[in-house]
């Protein structure tokens, strides 16, 4: 009866869960096809479960179950969120295993992204396959900081306050603001049992671990050789959030590594390009799974 619960709902329909793990009560919602291994979702910077985009957890929850989750002291989790990118990874790994599963696709966007690297890292067995989006290696190009764009998109006011992502995610092109105002429709689809907005805790809490995971020395990508998962990286070839470079350093630095960039296209490639990256993640994910591999 769950299975056929969760393939009958979507990404605005699906509800809010809970789970303990960690002394943490975790906020979670699974949906779509229960066949085969699920996908994990690891947000970006104060983002909740309501950041993801339908078009994206929608269309992938059309071949596999999808999961949402907020890791601890994020919106309606309970806990504080951790201030190591580690920490982070650690209670993703006890979310994970509170479900009762022992195998999982991982997503993971931004600093979602380093909390997925860090989760193949730390339980290899429990991690098939890696997508990393707008993301960077542990020590990358300009992530000791918030970058100077980023600082300036956070740092200014908008007359409408989800016009922020206007500036996070998409170019200053016309086709990539009209993309951007066609995210925000969506984006707001979901109209009952929304997650609450973050609390004023969890920025600084988060930006502490971004620092930490951002500081560069000698041999700082050398980690990167242990993650053997086939991992797909994609980002866009404009990105000023986490620059687009730090998606080359990471194929060519991960044993087992493809990337895509997609034109004209900030920190949220994905939403820019939502039925194509569906597609190109699918076609990854599915590769050798029908032969269990």
């Amino acid at each position: 009866m769950k299975r056929l619960d969760q393939m009958i709902h979507t990404h605005q329909t699906a509800p809010t869960q809970f789970v303990e793990a960690n002394g943490i009560r975790f906020a979670y919602r699974r949906f779509g096809n229960a066949s085969g291994v699920p996908l994990v979702f690891n947000q970006h910077f104060t983002g909740t479960m309501d950041h993801w985009d339908p078009a994206v957890t929608d269309g992938l929850a059309n071949e596999r179950e999808v999961i949402l989750f907020n890791n601890a002291g994020v919106a309606s989790s309970s806990g504080q969120v951790p201030t190591s990118i580690e920490g982070m990874a650690a209670n993703a790994i006890a979310f994970i295993g509170a479900l009762g599963l022992s195998r999982v696709d991982v997503l993971g966007f931004s600093i979602g992204g380093l909390v997925a690297q860090e989760i193949a890292g730390q339980a290899p067995g429990l991690v098939r396959k890696l997508v990393l989006v707008g993301t960077g290696p542990r020590g990358g190009e300009g992530m000791a900081n918030l970058t100077p764009e980023a600082q300036q998109i956070f740092g200014a006011t908008y007359q409408e306050p989800d016009h922020l992502w206007l500036a996070v995610h998409f170019t200053r092109s016309e086709a990539s603001q009209a993309a951007g105002h066609d995210f925000l429709k969506r984006f707001r689809l979901r109209k009952e049992n929304r997650d609450p907005e973050v609390n004023e805790k969890v920025a600084p809490a988060q930006l502490e671990a971004l620092g930490k995971w951002g500081i560069q020395f000698k041999g700082s990508y050398a980690y990167l050789k242990a993650i053997s998962q086939p991992t797909l990286v994609v980002n866009g070839g404009k990105d000023v959030i986490v620059y687009s470079v730090n998606s080359f350093i990471l194929q060519q630095h991960l044993p087992n590594a493809q990337l895509i960039l997609y034109p004209d296209a900030n920190h949220g490639s994905q939403y820019q390009y939502p039925e194509l990256f569906v597609r190109h993640v699918s076609m990854f994910l599915s590769a050798d799974e029908r032969r269990g591999v």
